[in-house]
């Protein structure tokens, strides 16, 4: 899977989550697929916009819980689930950029921190400025220089849906 070229590197839903997730959901649900009518749907498996007429799926996803399974870790009351598009069917994952996925002027985005057990140790707000990429970066470094902080979770506040993951470097 190619992982774009920021300071910090976000990362979408990986492939074995992603196969599993288009049979059934986190939530237990069955994987709906549908073409995108207008396209711009954040793809979380490729970190970019549907295009119309892609073939795309609303799915729920638990991104603590599934990094939990991997790092042994408990995360307890702070696992939680919610919504993220895919493509219905394999694609080549996130192509190398140089920018932070879903980053526009004035969005406004969630950073959560999370310690190596999986519990929330901190989060911040972010209004992404004129250059999100550099607003990314500083929130980012602030995240890390916290040496509790194992990885961060980047959520829309409009929605509170997933964005991306970024881990310590």
């Amino acid at each position: 899977m190619s992982i774009p070229t920021t300071t910090h590197a976000p990362r979408a839903v990986p492939p074995a989550a992603l196969a599993e997730l288009r049979a059934v959901d986190d939530a237990g649900r069955p994987c709906v697929p549908y073409p995108a009518t207008e396209g711009g749907e954040p793809l979380r498996c490729c970190l970019r916009p549907a295009a119309p007429g892609e073939r795309i799926a609303l799915v729920s996803y638990a991104p603590l819980r599934r990094w939990a399974a991997e790092t042994g870790a408990e995360p307890g009351a702070y696992d939680e689930q919610g919504p993220v598009f895919v493509h219905a069917g394999e694609c080549g994952g996130p192509a190398p950029s140089e920018e932070y996925p879903f980053a526009r002027l004035g969005a406004l985005r969630t950073l959560r921190r999370y310690d190596a057990e999986g519990r929330i140790v901190g989060g911040r707000l972010l209004e992404l400025p004129e250059n999100p990429g550099e607003g990314f970066d500083r929130a980012l470094a602030e995240a890390f220089a916290d040496p509790a902080v194992a990885l961060v979770h980047v959520r829309a506040v409009e929605y509170g849906c997933f964005h991306f993951e970024v881990r310590r470097p």
